[in-house]
């Protein structure tokens, strides 16, 4: 063995703590920004069929996110488990709504993967696919609401009611075009940096988008019915749309203060209180945000307990076959 080896496995070593103590650190700092006393009320206060709702609504949508994952497993003919990959996907999307996607949908899915025996080619389709996967539903829905004119933007906003539907109607166009080159391209791959990416049928492009879609609806019917059901819910789903994008462009672990500042703004005109929505966002954060990260910390923890066991396990099954 060369002499390298064992000073990489201690590089390896201090790397993976030095990750451990900045998760951890990350969390505490996203915590302090949380004031918990008012969320605790506010969940108290809630109708207990729409909390329950609402939590039913945040495991299906996490549910659909690891679909996400297996239309990855699909579309790179890996043969890691499939509840392996729904656990990779589920740890991977809360931390990267809570810590960016450079952490959750990039870094933890590189650290998982690697770990659980897939290469890194393989791993980079896998992100790929699941960042496209995800904003064709962004854009798909979002090119309907906007272009239908389902949001009304405040007056003397950053762009005009008629900007927002020239954006909805490219974002439809995008959608097509998408479509369009599955079903008839004839070059069916691009390499980018030595990686090979594959377009994919049609059929796969309409699975991608109808699961995508899927979970942007289940997250705006969250915030509907935290919000007391008392707006319309096309309405609600076009302000997370906008938000969204503001917290992409506005960058802020957890889009905190940007989700809450677009929607004071866009829903000024409903008959709602600004504290209401503060209250209904907070148990977002909750439910959505908070609760799953936890959650995917002990997740995280216990996996990577396991990976050498499952890695070895994964190896002996590709060997069989």
């Amino acid at each position: 063995m060369s002499k390298s080896h064992p000073r990489w496995r201690m590089a390896k070593r201090v790397l993976t703590v030095l990750f451990f103590i900045a998760v951890i650190v990350l969390l505490v700092i996203y915590a302090q920004k949380v004031d918990w006393q008012d969320v605790w009320k506010v969940i108290r206060g809630y109708d207990r069929l729409a909390l329950f709702s609402a939590i039913a609504l945040v495991i299906v949508s996490y549910l659909i996110y690891g679909c996400y994952d297996l239309l990855g497993r699909a579309y790179c003919g890996h043969k890691l488990a499939k509840r392996q990959v729904m656990l990779v996907s589920f740890i991977c999307y809360a931390f990267n709504l809570t810590l960016s996607t450079w952490v959750g949908g990039i870094g933890m899915r590189y650290r998982l993967y690697s770990r659980l025996g897939l290469n890194g080619s393989t791993i980079t389709r896998i992100f790929s696919l699941s960042i496209t996967t995800n904003w064709l539903g962004y854009i798909l829905l979002g090119g309907v609401i906007f272009t239908a004119d389902l949001v009304k933007l405040p007056p003397h906003w950053y762009i005009s009611q008629t900007t927002l539907r020239i954006i909805g109607g490219v974002m439809l166009i995008l959608t097509l075009c998408y479509l369009f080159g599955c079903a008839f391209a004839k070059r069916r791959h691009l390499t980018i940096k030595g990686q090979r990416l594959v377009l994919p049928s049609w059929r796969f492009a309409l699975l991608q988008m109808g699961l995508s879609a899927a979970n942007w609806m289940a997250m705006g019917a969250i915030i509907w019915l935290l919000l007391g059901s008392e707006i319309n819910y096309f309405l609600v789903l076009g302000v997370l749309l906008v938000s969204s994008i503001a917290g992409v462009i506005i960058h802020i672990p957890a889009g905190i203060g940007v989700l809450e500042a677009v929607f004071i703004a866009m829903l000024s005109g409903e008959d709602i209180s600004k504290g209401a929505i503060i209250a209904a966002l907070l148990a977002w954060r909750a439910l959505y945000y908070f609760l799953p990260l936890l959650l995917a910390t002990v997740a995280y923890l216990l996996l990577e307990s396991r990976a050498k066991k499952l890695r070895q396990k994964n190896q002996h099954k590709l060997a069989r076959e």
